[in-house]
C-alpha cells in the first residue's frame, strides 16, 4: 500500500486542512525554485555541510525516532529503529561524504583528434533542481532521509511527502527537518490523500516514489504531464530459490529471520520460497525449529513489529484464512501464536504449496506469511518466476556455482543476493531499484548521485579541428571524407 491509497474504501473530499497544506506545499515549491535559481551550483563544502546536518539530525533524535515508530506501528523494536532507521542512513551519509569530491569531478570523454583536433570533452554532473520524494510507511526515516543524502549530494533542493499511515513519524520528520534546514533547502509536507495527489502533480525536476506498482503508474502518469523524470521503487513478489542440496539450517534460518524484519513489511523481503520437492518437509521442519529456538513467543514479545494499520492487518488475516478455506497446509511457526489486535502483532506462518490463484500468490504479501512451493527441476523454478512480473529482489541459495549462475542468468530482477536475502538493499555502495513492474531508476551510492544529477556533455574547442567541414559549403567535407576513408 502507498500514500496515494486512501485509508478508507472510498475517497473523501478535501478538507480545510488539505487545502491549507496544499497551499503551503505550492508556496514551498515556489520558494525552493527561486532559491535554486539563485544558487544553481552549491560548492563541495556546502554539500558536505548539508549532509552533515542530516547525520546530526538523526543521531540527535534517536530516541524520538524510536518512540514515533512505536506509536505508528503499535510495537516496533528499539534496536531495529536504531540500526535500520538511524544508523542505516548515517552509514549511507558517511559513505557519500568520503566520495563526493570524486563524484563531482568532470568525467573526461575521448575525442577523435583527426576531426576534433585538440578539443576536450567531459560529462559535468549538474544539480537537477527541486526534487520530490514520496515516502512509504514501512521505513519512514530510512526512505526519507536515505535518498535525501544523494539528492543533496547532487546539489538539489528536496521536498518530502511522508505517508499518512505514519502520522507520528511524519510529524517528527517535519519537526526535525524544520529545525535543521531552511525550508528553501529541505521541506517536509504532511497531510492526507489530497496532498499526496497534489505533490505528485507538481512540475518537479525529478520525482522519487516508493510504494505499490498500481500507484506507481498513477504517479508516473501525473509526472508525464510535466515531463518529470521519475525513479520508481515498486516492490513485487521477491522469490528465494533454494537449489538442490541447499535446504540447510543456515539457509532456512536466514530466510525466516529476514521475514522478521518489520514482520515482513519490507519491499525486498522474501515473498515466497521455491524448494526442491524432496526437501520440502525438511524446509518446514527447519523453519519451525528456528522459530522455537530463537523466538518461541515471537508475536508476544518486543521483537515483533506491529502491522501498520487495522486495515492492513485485516488484509493479511483474510489472505491466511483464504488459504485455510482452500484446504492448504498452513504451518504456524509459533505455538499458541495469536493476532494481538491492540498492538497489531501477528505470528509467522508458512503456507505449503498454495494454488497460484490465491491472493498470497497474486499480491505482494507484505507481512509474516511465507508460501513455500515445491519444484521438480531448477528450470521449472526459473520458469515459474518468469511467468510473473520481474521482481525487485531475487535470492538464490546453493554452493553449486554453475546452478546458482543459471538462476541468476535466466531471471531478470532489480537486485539479487546469493546465500542471503535483502543484503543488496543494505549496501550504500550498491545501486538499488527495480525493473519492469518493480520499478525503474536507481538510488544509493554513485548511481544515486548520478540519478539525481543532470549529466551534461561539454565540448571545449581547441585547435586543428575540422568543425567547418560539417557546414556549407561542403567542399571541405568532401576532402575530410576522402582523408578518413583513404
Amino acid at each position: 500500500m502507498s500514500i496515494l491509497e486512501s485509508s478508507t474504501s472510498t475517497s473523501s473530499p478535501p478538507t480545510a486542512g488539505d487545502d491549507a497544506a496544499i497551499a503551503e506545499l505550492h508556496a514551498a515549491f515556489k520558494a525552493q525554485r527561486a532559491a535554486f535559481h539563485a544558487d544553481r551550483q552549491p560548492s563541495l563544502d556546502e554539500r558536505r555541510a548539508r549532509i552533515g546536518r542530516l547525520v546530526e539530525m538523526l543521531l540527535g533524535n534517536r530516541e524520538r525516532i524510536s518512540a514515533a515508530l512505536n506509536a505508528d506501528f503499535g510495537c516496533h523494536p528499539v534496536p531495529a529503529s536504531d540500526l535500520i532507521e538511524v544508523l542505516g542512513p548515517v552509514g549511507r551519509a558517511k559513505y557519500v561524504l568520503e566520495r563526493l569530491e570524486e563524484w563531482m569531478r568532470p568525467s573526461a570523454r575521448e575525442v577523435d583528434p583527426a576531426v576534433m583536433g585538440s578539443a576536450t570533452a567531459y560529462i559535468q554532473y549538474q544539480p537537477k533542481g527541486v526534487v520530490g520524494n514520496i515516502v512509504p510507511w514501512n521505513f519512514p526515516f530510512d526512505l526519507s532521509v536515505g535518498p535525501m543524502i544523494e539528492m543533496l549530494a547532487a546539489g538539489n533542493r528536496v521536498m518530502v511527502k511522508p505517508s499518512e499511515f505514519t502520522p507520528a513519524s511524519a510529524a517528527l520528520l517535519r519537526d526535525m527537518v524544520s529545525r535543521a534546514f531552511d525550508p528553501t533547502l529541505v521541506y517536509v509536507a504532511t497531510g492526507g490523500l489530497e496532498l499526496a495527489r497534489a505533490f505528485s502533480e507538481l512540475p518537479w525536476d525529478h520525482l522519487l516514489y516508493t510504494g505499490s506498482t498500481s500507484v506507481g503508474r498513477q504517479v508516473m502518469q501525473a509526472a508525464a504531464r510535466n515531463l518529470t523524470p521519475v525513479t520508481l521503487e515498486l516492490g513485487g513478489k521477491c522469490p528465494a530459490v533454494l537449489t538442490p542440496g541447499s535446504v540447510t539450517a543456515a539457509s532456512v534460518d536466514h530466510i525466516i529471520a529476514t521475514k522478521t524484519i518489520k514482520n515482513g513489511q519490507m519491499c525486498i523481503s522474501v515473498d515466497y520460497c521455491l524448494v526442491p520437492r524432496g526437501e520440502l518437509r525438511r524446509f518446514v521442519d527447519l523453519a519451525a525449529a528456528f522459530m522455537q529456538r530463537v523466538a518461541a513467543d515471537y508475536s508476544r514479545g518486543p521483537d515483533c513489529t506491529g502491522i501498520i494499520s487495522p486495515r492492513h492487518l485485516d488484509r493479511l488475516c483474510e489472505m491466511l484464512q483464504e488459504a485455510r478455506d482452500r484446504q492448504c497446509t498452513v504451518i504456524d511457526l509459533e505455538r499458541d501464536g495469536r493476532v494481538d489486535r491492540t498492538t497489531r502483532r501477528m505470528p509467522m506462518s508458512l503456507v505449503v504449496d498454495p494454488p497460484p490463484d490465491l491472493r498470497i500468490m497474486q499480491e505482494e504479501i507484505f507481512g509474516p506469511i511465507l508460501p513455500v512451493i515445491p519444484y521438480d527441476s531448477v528450470d521449472a523454478a526459473i520458469e515459474r518466476i518468469n511467468a510473473g512480473d520481474r521482481p525487485l529482489g531475487l535470492y538464490v541459495f546453493g554452493d553449486d556455482r554453475p546452478v546458482v549462475d543459471r538462476v541468476l542468468g535466466n531471471v531478470t530482477s532489480g537486485g539479487a543476493a546469493v546465500n542471503a536475502c535483502a543484503a543488496q538493499g543494505a549496501l550504500p555502495s550498491l545501486a538499488f531499484g527495480g525493473v519492469g513492474a518493480s520499478g525503474m531508476g536507481r538510488h544509493h551510492g554513485l548511481e544515486g548521485f548520478r540519478e539525481f544529477s543532470n549529466p551534461r556533455g561539454v565540448v571545449v574547442r581547441g585547435t586543428g579541428d575540422h568543425f567547418d567541414a560539417f557546414a556549407a559549403p561542403y567542399a571541405k567535407a568532401a576532402a575530410l571524407v576522402k582523408a578518413v576513408l583513404g
